[in-house]
């Protein structure tokens, strides 16, 4: 995992005016939380941001962009994604401040980003007690021209999906690499899927029937039940569930509305890391420091750089990223 900037920072503190206004929630469902945030885990309003590689400082651009377009302060519900571009979403939404958080609920799509919440002194909901969720921001493995997108490289994807529904508002961030016209160009493993133990082998053969490669044109293993790489046999998600690696043909690939309606209809199939039509907008970090965001209206638009210090928007300011 990236190292997160702002959970390191634990001695930074925020002077906020405890005059502030408060500001409603559009969440019907949102219940204030009863535990305050804590404020030594605060980021200062402003931070000398370090250098990083070329890739984290993209994913850190893709991230903090996102977050200062789609979390503002009317947002009480938000939902944290899985990923190595998250911790940087956790990062801009600490700096936005103590006021900012201190009625704020994060819900997390697995272990890995409620561990984030925890340890950034957030206040940690689950999705079973905040059934809609203001927004939510995810990474993806990649993203093809419509938004559609391959995700569960991390084993997450029935969380992901569950919070995905849910969100009002639901926004992927990632790197320039995970930006592709047809998805399986660069996340050629396969599309992850998860599965009932006991219905494994059973779902491999019809994955099998159904096209998919067992052996990848580099001539790597193709369709596979993923193995644990620091443990002996298969990995086993959050849920208790195992993960196949299911790569397609190109042709089958430019179809993955049609695709994912074929793979979850198999029984034994649990969730399919196919995301399709759910997203409202995708930031990618470039390596020139720019970023490019394309939205579910087919508009493709880059800014050209991120301010170190956080814009916090109110709900007036919705319509301007609408």
């Amino acid at each position: 995992m990236a190292p997160t900037p702002a959970v390191d920072i634990l001695k930074a503190t925020l002077a906020s005016s405890p005059d502030a206004p408060k500001i409603p929630s559009s969440n019907p469902n949102f219940i204030p939380p009863t535990q305050p945030v804590t404020p030594g885990k605060q980021l200062p309003t402003s931070v000398e941001l370090p250098v990083l590689p070329a890739v984290e400082g993209a994913k850190r651009l893709a991230a903090y962009a996102a977050v200062d377009d789609y979390v503002g302060l009317q947002h009480k519900v938000i939902g944290i994604g899985s990923g190595s571009t998250v911790p940087y979403v956790v990062d801009r939404i600490l700096a936005q401040g103590l006021q900012a958080n201190k009625e704020r609920v994060f819900i997390p799509t697995g272990f890995q980003s409620k561990e984030l919440i925890i340890k950034a002194g957030l206040t940690l909901g689950d999705v079973d007690q905040y059934a809609t969720i203001d927004v939510t921001i995810d990474g993806a493995d990649e993203v093809d021209n419509e938004l559609n997108s391959i995700k569960g490289g991390g084993a997450c994807q029935l969380r992901e999906k569950v919070l995905a529904e849910a969100a009002e508002t639901w926004i992927m961030v990632a790197d320039y690499r995970k930006n592709s016209h047809v998805l399986g160009t660069t996340w050629t493993q396969g599309i992850p899927i998860e599965v009932a133990p006991f219905a494994y082998a059973k779902v491999l053969t019809n994955l099998s029937h159904m096209g998919s490669l067992s052996t990848l044109p580099n001539g790597k293993p193709g369709l596979n039940l993923r193995m644990g790489k620091m443990k002996a046999g298969p990995v086993v998600s959050d849920n208790g569930n195992f993960i196949i690696d299911a790569p397609f043909p190109e042709e089958m690939m430019k179809k993955p509305v049609d695709l994912l309606h074929r793979i979850k209809m198999l029984t034994g199939v649990v969730e399919v890391g196919l995301f399709c039509g759910m997203a409202k907008a995708a930031y990618f970090g470039n390596e020139d420091g720019t970023v490019m965001i394309r939205r579910n209206d087919g508009t493709v638009s880059k800014i050209s750089s991120v301010p170190n210090t956080p814009v916090l928007k109110g709900q007036a300011d919705d319509a301007t990223v609408a």
